[in-house]
């Protein structure tokens, strides 16, 4: 397992640690990683950006007779799919979806243009690479009568995003919002955009309703597991409180969408509910969750199943148990 020092690393380590079969590596960039004082076996390796990365990973699955290859970094996804076959000569095989299908759900610009060419529902969005373009969004997405959302095509963590508000108030964000709020003037906004070439963006109407992650774990595109769970605490953009709900809307929803592109491996959704009422797609992180081992709550370990699917293991999904609640905490390693 990659990213020993992810958010949901050491969540996900436990939920690896329970079953005995499995003799677990873990690694990480740092070496004073969370998941480094957690599991029996660990070793540092170099970041995704480096170019000996590939070449570090496929030597230590030879030397150790690595049979899963789990990641949980996004930045390493779009190198371990481009060298997917690599891993397979060696007898790893590796936790990824394929290289193009990727690339859709990896773009939030691209993800809404692909789902709305399959006729499903999406925010109203508009994709801008310049500024005029920027401008005349604006203008076509009913601003300033409705709020405004944009984010980065490619980017994760919430960076970049940022709600535009007719009303927002900088004296009001300035003392009684954190330095992290998502809230932006247009004003404010466009001046920071106008001084220099940004990256493209999609501009979209925001969604003002309840918000849920979906988990789901997904073979070779054959969708196995929807749960879809509902955020009611957030940290930083982390989800650290919620429940599992049985929202058939939902449900039905990610399986329209799952149904277009070949996934594979434990996939999260998220959607919001909009003014209309109806539930629409935030984003897909093509990769386990970090708060995906809240599932293990409502009974279904879902990074277990995960490697064992990997594995060739006849696997059973287990019930879900609707109405489980979760609240998440910090904890501390010392070493």
């Amino acid at each position: 397992m990659t990213g020993a020092g992810a958010p949901g690393g050491p969540g996900i380590i436990k939920c690896l640690q329970a079953d005995d079969s499995i003799a677990l590596y873990v690694c990480d960039a740092s070496d004073t990683a969370s998941g480094r004082f957690l599991n029996k076996e660990f070793f540092t390796c170099p970041s995704a950006s480096d170019p000996g990365f590939i070449e570090f990973m496929l030597g230590k699955c030879q030397v150790l007779g690595i049979e899963v290859l789990f990641p949980l970094v996004t930045r390493e996804l779009f190198l371990f799919a481009e060298h997917k076959s690599a891993f397979e000569k060696i007898g790893t095989r590796v936790v990824v979806s394929d290289f193009e299908a990727l690339n859709i759900a990896n773009d939030k610009s691209a993800l809404h243009k692909h789902i709305a060419a399959h006729s499903i529902l999406t925010p109203d969005f508009r994709i801008v690479q310049t500024f005029d373009q920027l401008d005349r969004a604006f203008t076509d997405l009913g601003y300033p009568d409705r709020k405004i959302c944009i984010k980065p095509s490619i980017s994760n963590g919430s960076r970049g995003v940022r709600i535009v508000d007719p009303n927002a108030d900088g004296y009001d964000l300035l003392f009684n919002h954190k330095p992290n709020s998502l809230y932006i003037t247009k004003d404010d906004l466009f001046r920071i955009l106008s001084s220099r070439a940004f990256p493209e963006l999609l501009v979209a109407e925001v969604l003002p309703g309840e918000e849920y992650t979906i988990d789901t774990l997904v073979n070779q595109g054959q969708t196995r597991l929807i749960a879809p769970r509902i955020r009611t605490r957030m940290s930083g953009g982390i989800s650290v409180a919620g429940e599992f709900i049985e929202n058939q809307e939902i449900i039905d929803y990610v399986s329209q969408i799952a149904a277009t592109m070949p996934l594979h491996g434990p996939i999260g959704y998220q959607v919001k509910r909009a003014v209309d009422g109806r539930f629409k797609i935030l984003e897909i992180n093509p990769r386990i969750q970090g708060t995906s081992v809240a599932l293990t709550g409502a009974g279904v370990n879902l990074p277990l199943l995960a490697v064992l699917q990997e594995a060739g293991r006849d696997i059973t999904i287990p019930a879900i148990k609707w109405g489980t609640k979760f609240v998440r905490f910090y904890e501390e390693v010392y070493y």
